[in-house]
């Protein structure tokens, strides 16, 4: 993983600056560029769904900076949770799991599960770590418009509906595999980056197609 250029710091470090105010910031990550704010924030995620037109019975997916987060946020870690993120974190796939008590309800959407990932990208790793929260995660898009690649994409999209965005260069472009861990068996919810091989491979037997997700990161 890449480390972070002095301007680029100067960023984060504004960015977390943003983030502990209760404002948005759009950032770059190993798929496509995301945008961030709060978990613990109320007022903060509300505006990340008025931002992107974004319908509040869909839950947040949340970033995080490791397994001591996902640890604190999942009320359970079945076996084949674990063999996931050990297999393919940080990285491009994403796990839902049976939400702990802890996770706000503005981002669960009352679901009762919540959408993990730790990302493999330095930016929102380092807002994570430097805020001391876990991240909304959702892509920087307008709901059901094309997810950005470019600062210049969330520019056309959001404008000055976010605080801040960190220019990281053009992000790669594939969204992260969404996997359902509540059971025993993986099920893929929405095909990304890691492919179902690749899962079946590493931990087993997966059910594929299993339907859009709601917490999906657009």
């Amino acid at each position: 993983m890449k480390t972070l250029d002095r301007d680029t710091q100067a960023l984060v470090e504004q960015g977390i600056a943003v983030l502990r105010r209760g404002g948005l910031v759009a950032y770059p990550t190993d798929t496509v560029y995301g945008l961030g704010a709060s978990i613990d924030l109320p007022d903060a995620v509300a505006r990340v769904y008025t931002s992107k037109s974004r319908p509040r019975d869909m839950a947040l997916p949340v970033l995080v900076a490791g397994m001591a987060d996902i640890e604190r946020l999942a009320a359970r870690i079945l076996p084949a949770a674990r063999c996931l993120i050990e297999s393919f974190m940080p990285g491009a796939l994403t796990i839902v799991v049976p939400a702990a008590p802890s996770v706000p309800k503005h981002v669960t959407a009352g679901m009762g599960t919540v959408a993990l990932r730790i990302p493999g990208h330095p930016v929102p790793l380092a807002l994570i770590r430097g805020l001391g929260s876990p991240i909304i995660g959702t892509s920087a898009n307008l709901s059901g418009h094309p997810s950005p690649l470019t600062a210049d994409e969330v520019r056309a999209q959001l404008g000055d509906r976010v605080d801040l965005i960190i220019d990281g260069g053009r992000c790669p472009g594939i969204e992260s595999t969404i996997v359902d861990v509540t059971g025993d068996t993986p099920a893929v919810l929405r095909q990304g980056a890691v492919s179902t091989q690749d899962i079946e491979r590493a931990c087993g037997r997966v059910l594929a197609n299993k339907g859009r997700v709601k917490c999906a990161s657009q």
